[in-house]
This record gives structure tokens, sequence and C-alpha cells, in this order.
């Protein structure tokens, strides 16, 4: 398990975070997200032993996280954290930047799991390729399998697919989370992107203004997310009195009802279209199966 205890971090005069306190078990997913400048990223280095903290602790199992003051090399032989700087090997290929992590008494097995690795993170055919020859979202993908080669008891990942094109990203995120969740690694997941949570995540912590505001299964904040900002996490959103905050597929345009508005654009948005329009002269969102006339009056109801 991990436990965060009471943490305030700033830097120099600027509190970053504040009184942070969570847990997370063994095995567990978490999600954290929050607006850029949140303090998500800095949260893991904290986790990882980047810096030294002045308030508060972090434990993992029975070992206190400690920072530079008491460790000459940063990190733990259990904890491996990806950042969005990759720090490979570049003259090095792909399968030589994972199988260095890996022992060299047993080369079958290295071989094995390096192999296993790499379709892990589907770089199969640039197994023997160096990686100053890759791509950003490639060298990403190595930087992931690389963590993984050691495996380690806690996994940190700061917005792990960031750099991949996004037709490759649904696959690589269940081949790394299923990995994850098969071999027990507990993993912490800094992203702003909600398809790296939604179907992964068994918690997301929300940071907001030095705080964590809200700690919750991904279904029960998706269902009742209390705050715009958590709703703006999940799409589309609408604050609408008496029924508060509604997501734009809970807005139905009928024949007739006390709730009217008036077109004014409709964006294309694959199997609907989001018609954005006027209702008490505040601007709403509703999916809708057609495009609707610019200027057009509708009639729309809230559904559950």
């Amino acid at each position: 398990m991990l436990q965060v205890k009471n943490l305030t971090f700033g830097y120099k005069k600027t509190k970053v975070l504040k009184s942070i306190d969570f847990t997370v078990e063994t095995g567990e997913n978490l999600a954290v997200i929050g607006e850029s400048g949140s303090g998500k990223s800095t949260l893991l280095k904290l986790i990882y032993g980047e810096h030294d903290l002045k308030q508060g602790q972090i434990f993992w199992k029975d070992e206190e996280i400690l920072g530079p003051e008491y460790n000459l090399v940063v990190g733990y032989d259990f904890m491996k954290y990806v950042s969005q700087e990759f720090d490979l090997m570049p003259v090095t290929t792909v399968a030589e930047n994972i199988s260095k992590f890996l022992s060299r008494f047993y080369p079958e097995e290295s071989q094995r799991r390096t192999k296993e690795l790499i379709e892990v993170v589907e770089l199969e055919e640039f197994a023997n390729t160096k990686v100053k020859f890759l791509s950003g979202g490639q060298k990403q993908r190595v930087a992931i399998a690389r963590a993984l080669a050691k495996q380690p008891e806690i996994l940190l990942l700061d917005e792990p697919f960031s750099h991949i094109d996004n037709f490759q990203k649904q696959g690589l995120r269940r081949n790394v989370f299923n990995y994850l969740k098969n071999n027990k690694i507990t993993c912490i997941v800094a992203t702003h992107d909600r398809n790296d949570v939604l179907g992964f995540a068994d918690q997301i912590m929300v940071l907001n203004d030095t705080k964590i505001i809200a700690k919750d299964q991904p279904q029960n904040l998706y269902k009742n997310p209390q705050l715009p900002l958590i709703a703006s996490f999940f799409g589309e959103f609408n604050v609408i009195e008496p029924y508060g905050i509604v997501y734009a597929h809970q807005l139905q345009i009928v024949e007739k009802s006390n709730l009217k508005a008036i077109v004014n654009r409709a964006y294309f948005n694959g199997n609907v279209w989001l018609i954005e329009a006027f209702y008490n002269s505040e601007k709403i969102f509703i999916q809708h199966h057609t495009e609707l006339d610019k200027d057009s009056e509708i009639y729309f109801s809230v559904v559950s």
C-alpha cells in the first residue's frame, strides 16, 4: 500500500500542494487529474523521491520515501517513474534499451521478457531499430516497456500516451493497463485525457487549487460530478437550474416542453451532432442525431 500523509510542498514560497492525504492499495490503478499547474507531475515526483519533503510523509508498505537529502541516487528499486522526458539510450536498439534492465545471468529469460514487453507496447517491427530513429510516440512506448522490465511494485506514469497517435492509443492503453493488473503492479497515472482513465482506473483523484477536491470510483464521479471542473474532464456539460450539472447527452430535443432554446451552431461529432444553442441567454450543448439550422427554435428536456 502507498500512503501519502498530510503532504504540503512548494517551490520557493509558492505552495503547489497542501494537506494532501490519500492511500493506494497494492495492485490498484489511481488516476490523478486536474488542470495544468494543479500539481499532478509534482505529486508523482514527490512519490518517486525526486524532492525533499519538509511537511508530510510518504510510505510504500513500511518504507518511507525520502528525497535527495537522504538518497545519493534518486528513486527506489521497487518503483519506476515514466516522465514526459524519456531518458533513453539513443544509439542502442529498442530491444537493447529494454534488456539492459534484465539479468544477464539468464539470457533466455531476458530474451523472453524483452519480446513480451515489446509486444505489450506494440513495437515488434522496431525491435532492432536504434532509438534515435524513432518518433516521439515510439520513444514513449520504449520508456514504458523499459520501466516494466524489472517488474516494479509501483509504476508512476506522467501523461503516458501524450505523444502517441490517436489511432494507436486505445489498443496500447488496454495492453499496458491489463499487463499492470495481471501482474498486480500498483499504478498512479497523471493525465488530462479521460480515455486514460475510463475503463482502467480504480479510483480518480482530482487536484485543484493545491488540494484534493474529490477521490472516488470513475463511474461515481462521472454520474455525480458535483463541480463543473470535474464534469469538464468527462465531456461537454451544462449547468441548468434547477437540474444542476448535466452532460450534453442528457439533454434531449422534444416537440414541446417548458425549456426553449435557439440554435447557434451544429458540430459534426461522428455518430452524433453537438448542437450549440442559447437558453436564457446562456450557451448550452445538446447531443442530437441530425444537424439543425442556425436560429431555429428548439425545445428540450433533461433525461437521467
